[in-house]
């Protein structure tokens, strides 16, 4: 070890902060927060424009947002934060330095330049092909240099965690298997390079074929692969969005996994099976058989959905189980009634669990069926379902964790505690609206992309019933609401890291120390190996009603697919 490497003691948790990894997790945050803030402008733009008494912008316009604000919240935002969840699950998780310093600020500056690059290419105007850039349409060739050159930045970060790992378990600073949080991010981080292995193998000859040095581009054999790319990097935000969820349960409420073996598993079915979700996507394009249709987005998929149905379960679990074994044991709820609601932590981490599994959750298993597939696809319920896992799911748990993190890493008091009390209740309730309201449009069959629902001006026009007009304006007011919510989360984490009072930054040493307090002992340290049983019955319950709306929502879907049965 250097002598020059310094490890940072947090006062009010015990975490310990290599200085590298404190400096590199700072940088990625707040980048990945410039391109939330960004993407957010995006929205508002998108949403004014979708609302139909507004509609904002004109056509080429419209499709130049569409483009800028995909990238730059699925990619950009979530990817650039993701980096540092991987550096802090690490390095501070495991009280260890961080592995190649120098490696992981190249990655940093390639995902940055990559990441200007694009957004440079789509803002000149010539590169409006949205986010999956569907070939025959071509963007410049800057567009696709871009993407690579952040991909392999983000590569590049994501053997820097790997590397930690080694050095930590070479340097015997954990004992025992890795805590949980931790493998959640390894599980985060091997499908990471799956996907961005596959962003290589397509995004590499596209940009070859857009300036000249490969003919054509197959378009099948482009959306078959771009979307073991592009379903999968949201697959890399699930597995890191839940070990946050870990984390803040650990960090709030000292809880531990019910059953810590079965929760590994689940993480463990995310790596072999939920890259495969990425099919539904491609239902119903030809050339692509029945079997493997349905093998992928069936049988093999609902091991996945499995994984996720097991976190659901056992997250608010623990936390129950955390709440009873302090005294809030009445009834079914009162350890629900009485957790911290004002706490934005974990007011944002719950609001994205609930959401995620019965919006997100839901909504995915039926899309993920071949035949239903067919009445939503390429409808606004695509971006409703999607809305849900990536907004509601990951970002607002991303949010909720900063607010921990803005006086541990950033040694910063948070500005404006009463806005930042509502912030996640503004936010996630105004996406619940929003994404709702989208799916219910897509059931009616308003359209995926299209600029103009009405079809103004076009040959043949189309009518939608009046309850899609209805439900497209209130996509424009939940969208006003939600950027509202994102705007708060803006001032409030800006404000705090630079003009927020400092605190104690700690104790520093020149080696890392035992670990001596009860939050970073619970966030460190491992939960039952057992199972608690009915240890938990208000999550039992809860389950139930996820349960029970899951499979009546699913049946309604089918009922709704008889009704198209006499076409054939």
């Amino acid at each position: 070890m250097a002598n020059n490497e310094t490890f940072r003691t947090c006062p009010r948790t015990g975490l310990q902060f290599h200085d590298s990894a404190e400096m590199l997790m700072k940088a990625n945050a707040v980048v990945g927060v410039v391109f939330l803030l960004l993407g957010g402008v995006l929205a508002l733009l998108i949403g004014l424009t979708k609302w139909p008494d507004v509609h904002l912008l004109p056509a080429d316009s419209f499709y130049l947002v569409l483009t800028a604000h995909g990238l730059d919240m699925l990619v950009f935002w979530i990817i650039f934060f993701e980096i540092a969840v991987l550096y802090f699950c690490s390095s501070t998780l495991l009280r260890c330095r961080l592995a190649t310093p120098r490696m992981a600020w190249l990655a940093f500056a390639l995902m940055l330049i990559g990441a200007v690059t694009t957004n440079v290419a789509i803002f000149q105007g010539n590169s409006s092909v949205m986010m999956t850039s569907y070939v025959p349409m071509q963007a410049h060739p800057s567009f696709y240099l871009g993407l690579i050159l952040f991909a392999v930045g983000a590569l590049i970060g994501c053997f820097v965690f790997f590397g930690t790992l080694v050095i930590a378990k070479a340097e015997k600073t954990y004992q025992g298997s890795v805590p949980l949080v931790t493998f959640g991010a390894v599980t985060a981080a091997i499908i990471a390079v799956f996907t961005i292995a596959s962003g290589a193998i397509i995004l590499i000859p596209t940009f070859l074929w857009s300036v000249g040095y490969i003919k054509t581009i197959d378009p099948l054999m482009y959306r078959v692969i771009w979307w073991a790319f592009g379903h999968s990097s949201q697959q890399i935000n699930v597995a890191a969005h839940i070990a946050v969820w870990y984390a803040i349960a650990a960090i709030v409420f000292g809880a531990k996994p019910m059953s810590e073996r079965v929760s590994r598993t689940a993480f463990l079915l995310y790596i072999f099976f939920l890259q495969l979700a990425s099919a539904h996507h491609i239902l119903a394009d030809p050339g692509i058989s029945s079997e493997w249709k349905v093998f992928n987005t069936s049988y093999a998929m609902y091991l996945a959905v499995l994984a996720s149905m097991i976190h659901g379960l056992t997250i608010p679990g623990a936390i129950e189980v955390a709440q009873r074994e302090k005294g809030f044991t009445k009834g079914l709820f009162e350890w629900l009634r009485k957790a911290p609601w004002g706490n934005p932590v974990f007011s944002g981490m719950f609001i994205s669990l609930i959401g995620f599994g019965f919006l997100g959750g839901i909504s995915g298993v039926m899309m993920g069926t071949e035949q239903l597939n067919l009445i939503i696809h390429n409808t606004i319920y695509v971006p409703g379902h999607f809305h849900a896992t990536v907004v509601i799911g990951t970002t607002l748990a991303f949010m909720a964790l900063t607010y921990f993190l803005i006086p541990v890493l950033f040694r910063r008091e948070i500005m404006f505690p009463g806005l930042a009390k509502w912030q996640p209740y503004l936010f996630g309730f105004g996406m619940y609206v929003f994404a709702l309201v989208m799916m219910g449009a897509g059931t009616l069959g308003v359209p995926r992309r299209h600029w103009d629902m009405s079809f103004l001006g076009a040959a043949m026009p189309y009518e939608f019933p009046g309850s899609a007009y209805l439900l497209m304006s209130l996509v424009g007011i939940s969208a006003v609401v939600a950027v509202i919510g994102g705007g708060a989360y803006i001032l409030v984490t800006v404000s705090s890291i630079f003009l927020g009072k400092k605190l104690d930054a700690g104790v520093i040493s020149n080696k890392p120390t035992p670990v001596v307090t009860p939050v970073s002992a619970a966030i460190s340290g491992h939960g039952s190996l057992g199972i608690a049983g009915f240890a938990a019955p208000g999550t039992f319950v809860l389950a139930m009603v996820f349960l029970v709306a899951f499979v009546l929502y699913y049946f309604i879907n089918w009922k709704y697919l008889s009704q198209v049965w006499g076409l054939s």
